[in-house]
């Protein structure tokens, strides 16, 4: 087993990142999947939104680990790994992740400590979601290093093609240099108010856009209040409101990224014949 790594990033903040990767993520629990998310953000958003109100309280996160790869210190099994009732585990993030953040650029293979990390837990898991920060400095470059792919979310409410546009760069440059088999496995429009005609020209906008070039879910996630409450309740939209349309919406999601990743094991399986 060796777990397919999903970065869900977008520079922009308040776009429903971390709802969508504790979203996603316990949605493919539910489908019987090992995951694990990774929160890459400094201000513990996933960590809190699973239930860890003050993440600068916690001993050990994700800096404890880098600086353990920085270091070359041995990493022990499970550290700092925590584990959620909804059946995913949580590599949690907090403040401390700045400072990694600074002291990254004087490191030797900077890029790839993330990665380095990862590949000394991706046998346990089918999947690991990594919680990218709102910027596109030294740590989503090392999500992005890290990731098989990567999830975009998008607000279905104003242009979103400027802001894209500074992402996909940033994606395009890790491909070409460090990391060449990234993919963008699609773009997927949140906070969809489907009430208003605008939420249908701004998808068609994206489509229209980027459609050709990067594929748009056919999942959307509309606008809840539910999905808004969760996040301080340290639980998904599966327990918080499993019949509402933000739950359906994510059920949905987790169906065509499961879907995603059998074609893709197929393909591979067909090269390697």
């Amino acid at each position: 087993m060796n777990a397919k790594i999903i970065a869900i990033t977008n520079q922009k903040g308040g776009v429903g990142k971390t709802t969508t990767c504790t979203n996603l993520g316990v949605g493919l629990a539910m489908e019987g999947k090992k995951v694990l998310l990774v929160d890459t953000d400094p201000q513990g958003s996933l960590s809190i939104s699973l239930g860890y109100p003050q993440p600068d309280n916690l001993s050990t996160t994700i800096a404890t680990v880098m600086e353990k790869v920085i270091t070359d210190t041995p990493i022990e099994q499970r550290e700092g790994i925590l584990q959620h009732h909804e059946g995913v585990d949580l590599l949690p993030a907090n403040i401390e992740l700045s400072g990694m953040e600074v002291s990254l650029v004087n490191v030797m293979s900077r890029e790839i400590v993330l990665k380095q990390f990862l590949e000394t837990v991706k046998k346990q898991y089918d999947f690991i979601l990594l919680d990218c920060m709102p910027s596109l400095g030294m740590l989503t470059v090392n999500a992005l290093a890290a990731a098989d792919s990567v999830i975009i979310p998008v607000q279905a409410e104003y242009l979103p093609a400027k802001g894209l546009e500074q992402l996909l760069q940033t994606i395009g440059k890790v491909r070409r240099q460090i990391n060449p088999k990234l993919k963008i496995d699609g773009i997927l429009l949140t906070m969809v108010d489907n009430r208003t005609n605008f939420a249908k020209d701004i998808s068609n906008l994206v489509k229209e856009t980027y459609g050709g070039s990067i594929k748009v879910f056919d999942s959307s996630i509309p606008r809840s209040v539910k999905a808004a409450e969760i996040s301080a309740e340290g639980k998904s939209i599966f327990s918080h409101d499993p019949k509402g349309k933000a739950a359906e919406g994510y059920g949905n999601l987790t169906k065509e990224v499961l879907k995603i990743e059998k074609l893709r094991q197929k393909h591979k399986a067909d090269i390697s014949r």
